[in-house]
């Protein structure tokens, strides 16, 4: 968890995106993450973490159900949504 610490703790803007390949709505949120990244460019990252393959991480912050967004500055979680109305 040291390099996803090390991601959350910058001082950009962190969009972390929990989600699984078997996910529906989480392939539907792709191409709106895409957009938001085109829209704001270098002010935020977007990052995907595959709550299958990094159970660890799902775990430690409680992610319950996909899709998951957190969105971190400073190493604070400053929103969270889980199941998105898309």
């Amino acid at each position: 968890m040291s390099k996803f610490s090390e991601i959350i703790n910058s001082d950009t803007v962190t969009l972390v995106d929990f989600s699984a390949e078997w996910c529906a709505p989480c392939k539907a949120l792709a191409p709106i993450l895409k957009q938001v990244k085109d829209s704001l460019g270098d002010k935020v990252r977007i990052i995907k973490i595959d709550v299958d393959k990094n159970p660890v991480i799902a775990q430690n912050l409680q992610i319950t159900g996909v899709p998951t967004i957190i969105i971190y500055k400073n190493g604070v979680q400053k929103f969270r949504q889980t199941k998105l109305p898309l």
